[in-house]
């Protein structure tokens, strides 16, 4: 697969730390982001979801700060629901309504679109992948493939310049994750993906590995996935996996 053009946009990670029960989560964490594709890896526990939580706007840490193009997503809720697009691991916790349109539709709705406009460029966009006969289709109808697809869809439809993925490939047989992985590659503008899944992260251009809420190591995504996968394994060989 071809890797996509570099862009120009950064996202700004300065001085992030995160205490949750009294244990630090997040701790100092300073990143700089240009790369289209970054992959975020690491145990059980890394900190991870809390750092995705954090880019998206939508977990407050104790300091720091989170720039995405230049707009400030902790304090700018409405520029940051402009500048970033969220898919989650479980789709049942992100649909919220009947029908496909409906789902699509009201992303649109939040940036300022009235209903037709909305209902307009939601029948545009599944037309254009497809998938006009999902119009009226009930979302509790679809597989669970076809409703990460649809969590997709809804972000992409609000044309955002992020998107951000939680394990969203999990659950997923190995055909719908094919298929959702080369829709990300040419639906995602720019992504960032938190995964356990190494495997998915191949021909992405940086990869982050955490390790107890801070960066282990950070690079190339070859290099850094060939490092995080030999501590897996020398971890692996010193204990069972049983106890």
């Amino acid at each position: 697969m071809p890797a996509p053009s570099r862009v120009s946009s950064a996202i700004e990670i300065e001085n992030l730390s995160l205490t949750q029960g009294g244990h630090p989560v997040l701790d100092g964490i300073t990143l700089s982001i240009t790369e289209p594709r970054i992959g975020i890896i690491g145990r059980n526990g890394s900190g991870k979801t809390s750092l995705l939580r954090v880019l998206a706007g939508l977990q407050r840490p104790d300091q720091g700060s989170v720039r995405v193009d230049g707009v400030d997503v902790l304090n700018d809720r409405a520029g940051a629901i402009r500048t970033l697009g969220v898919v989650f691991q479980n789709p049942d916790h992100q649909i919220i309504f009947p029908t496909v349109e409906e789902e699509i539709a009201f992303g649109l709705t939040q940036l300022g679109s009235d209903r037709p406009a909305a209902r307009a460029r939601t029948r545009e966009i599944l037309a254009r992948h497809g998938l006009s006969d999902w119009s009226e289709r009930s979302t509790q109808a679809l597989s669970q493939g076809q409703r990460q697809y649809l969590c997709l869809l809804a972000v992409v439809a609000m044309d955002p310049s992020l998107i951000l993925l939680d394990e969203p490939f999990t659950a997923l047989d190995l055909l719908t994750r094919t298929q959702l992985y080369r829709s990300l590659f040419k639906l995602a503008p720019r992504l960032v993906m938190v995964t356990h899944d190494t495997q998915v992260l191949e021909g992405f251009d940086r990869v982050i590995w955490l390790d107890e809420g801070r960066v282990r190591e950070d690079g190339p995504a070859p290099a850094i996935l060939e490092s995080f996968t030999a501590e897996m394994m020398r971890l692996a060989e010193g204990r069972s996996c049983w106890h």
